[in-house]
């Protein structure tokens, strides 16, 4: 797992083939793009722009994904993402292959990582990761999520 802000996105650029056009997309985002689906290599990358309210932690569910990455970047609001070692996690609903995800529990110990606009987390296959939480109070977050395979 990775976290900083959009300004120093070049430092990760070359951890894989499709992070420089994803940092590309994120750099040059108007703040109203439309919500929806935004292909930037067909399946290899592509990015899901989303707004949704943050819940409490005891609502968060793990996840992880076996064949992409994710980088999650915050537009605008904060949230708070909870980290884990995927090895880890006890399985709750098993790997599902055509939506690329499995969940698991929420485990006791966990890391927290508060995001506000400007910033990103990359998680990796190892990464279990409960998105959407609560950095202190409910509120609307508009978030890129750019799944880049594996």
């Amino acid at each position: 797992m990775i976290t900083d802000t959009l300004e120093l996105c070049h430092r990760y650029a070359g951890l894989h083939p499709r992070f420089a056009a994803a940092f590309e997309f994120l750099k040059k985002l108007p703040a109203d793009q439309p919500l929806g689906r935004f292909d930037l290599n067909g399946d290899n990358c592509f990015a899901l722009v989303q707004s949704y309210t943050t819940k409490p932690v005891a609502q968060g569910t793990f996840e992880s994904h076996e064949r992409y990455i994710d980088i999650q970047f915050i537009q605008s609001g904060q949230e708070t993402l909870l980290w884990a070692p995927r090895a880890t996690l006890k399985i709750t609903q098993p790997y599902n292959g055509e939506k690329d995800v499995a969940f698991y529990a929420l485990p006791a110990r966990t890391t927290p990582v508060n995001l506000v606009a400007g910033e990103f987390a990359i998680f990796f296959p190892e990464d279990g990761h409960a998105p959407g939480i609560e950095y202190g109070n409910a509120e609307t977050v508009r978030k890129v999520v750019i799944k880049i395979r594996a």
